[in-house]
């Protein structure tokens, strides 16, 4: 917009006329289910793109909106890249599938439904083998507050400092529930990183992130000495930008790019 040297500006448009994504309100339980389910199957897609898939290792879990013992994932085995929505199968908290023609991976089972368990506040819980994670954990590293963005996970995640395999029992389970606490991630010693939120768009960038910082962290410390961001700022940037409402805002060009390229993952 060109104006002419001298005029009077135009006056600053109302603020309810702009457009501002919020997480929308739902008026049944079959349209937050069904919401669930897409956002779910649109994470998916998006963590294939940035390479977390690794064989047949990787999940992320929605709870069902009516069901609260029940959790939309995964097929197994299927690619990440091909997911859609009716391909999405619901089990119980014991792994059984209830809903779906599929089978679950039953290593996700075992954490992620005692998480769920432990966290009723938790809609989303993400989990996969990416690359940097699985290198800050192979470390036993938690992240240092060196960028506005590793503050958001500051005091605010943990490490669970073992590994014994494949989680394949309940106890396992609980102990790493027990680690989360009340945080929104974990870096699983030489296996990778777990995150959750109380949306799935929220979890699936809390994942990102974290993942991301791992990266930064990584790369500053083979190249030298990072500066560390002091307590009292790291606190006040992770109340800023720490919130599962902010994760969720700033997932939504992700969302909006997955489901308008690929729009079959809605089917």
């Amino acid at each position: 917009m060109h104006g002419t040297p001298g005029a009077t500006p135009p006056p600053p448009l109302p603020t309810d006329r702009l457009r501002f994504a919020m997480p929308p309100r739902h008026d049944s339980v079959e349209d937050e289910r069904r919401h669930r389910k897409e956002r779910l199957a649109g994470a998916l897609r998006v963590f294939g793109r940035y390479g977390f898939e690794d064989g047949v290792s990787g999940h992320i879990t929605a709870r069902d909106p009516e069901y609260s013992d029940c959790f939309w994932v995964n097929p197994f085995g299927m690619p990440f890249a091909h997911i859609k929505v009716s391909d999405l199968v619901l089990a119980n908290s014991e792994g059984q599938v209830v809903e779906g023609g599929h089978h679950v991976n039953q290593a996700a089972f075992t954490v992620h439904s005692q998480v769920h368990a432990a966290r009723p506040d938790v809609v989303a819980v993400a989990h996969c083998h990416s690359v940097h994670g699985r290198a800050l954990s192979a470390l036993g590293d938690l992240l240092d507050p060196i960028t506005q963005e590793s503050c958001a996970f500051y005091e605010d995640h943990a490490l669970y400092d073992t590994y014994s395999g494949v989680a394949v029992d309940a106890e396992e389970g609980r102990r790493i529930a027990r680690v989360l606490g009340s945080g929104k991630a974990l870096v699983l010693r030489n296996h990778g990183l777990l995150t959750v939120g109380d949306s799935v768009d929220a979890a699936a960038w809390w994942f990102l992130s974290l993942e991301r910082s791992c990266q930064v962290q990584l790369t500053a410390k083979a190249a030298g000495r990072p500066v560390l961001i002091d307590h009292r700022q790291a606190v006040a940037t992770r109340e800023q930008l720490g919130g599962d409402l902010v994760a969720w805002i700033n997932y939504q060009p992700l969302w909006q790019e997955v489901s308008r390229r690929e729009p079959d993952l809605l089917d």
